[in-house]
């Protein structure tokens, strides 16, 4: 038995279909502009953000001496950078959070921890990975 709601669900959103001029290199020039707003923004507002991404820039020349393999290097780099993306995305889960209840809220507090603790696994992970490639490199 169909429900009312299977016909509505089998066709697309108007706003979420790929039209005509909205795609390909267009769809790809905007989102890129998007990104680079979301840099500006996130690099000269937030703490957090300003001080991994100097780490990151520090530690680009550190690691091509720590890096015995390419893959390596890639480990080092890929750590951190996906440690800016946890940052950002954890940035944005607070503004939104701030924006659709600015008072103090139980469950908003929560959604914030969640997404910090997010952010604390990552730089768990970026630390094991740089503690494990300086080991290996120069004390084994």
């Amino acid at each position: 038995m169909s429900g009312p709601r299977e016909g509505a669900a089998s066709r697309p959103i108007q706003g979420q279909a790929a039209l005509p001029g909205k795609g390909g290199l267009v769809r790809i020039g905007r989102a890129f502009w998007n990104t680079v707003g979301g840099f500006r923004e996130g690099l000269a507002t937030e703490a957090a953000i300003k001080q991994e991404a100097a780490l990151a820039v520090v530690a680009l020349p550190v690691s091509i001496f720590v890096a015995e393999s390419l893959w390596i290097w890639a480990a080092l780099m890929g750590s951190l950078v996906m440690l800016l993306a946890a940052e950002f995305l954890n940035t944005a889960i607070e503004r939104l959070c701030n924006h659709v209840h600015p008072e103090r809220h139980e469950a908003i507090k929560v959604t914030k921890d969640l997404a910090s603790a997010g952010v604390f696994c990552v730089i768990a992970v970026t630390a094991m990975i740089w503690i494990v490639a300086v080991v290996d490199r120069f004390f084994v």
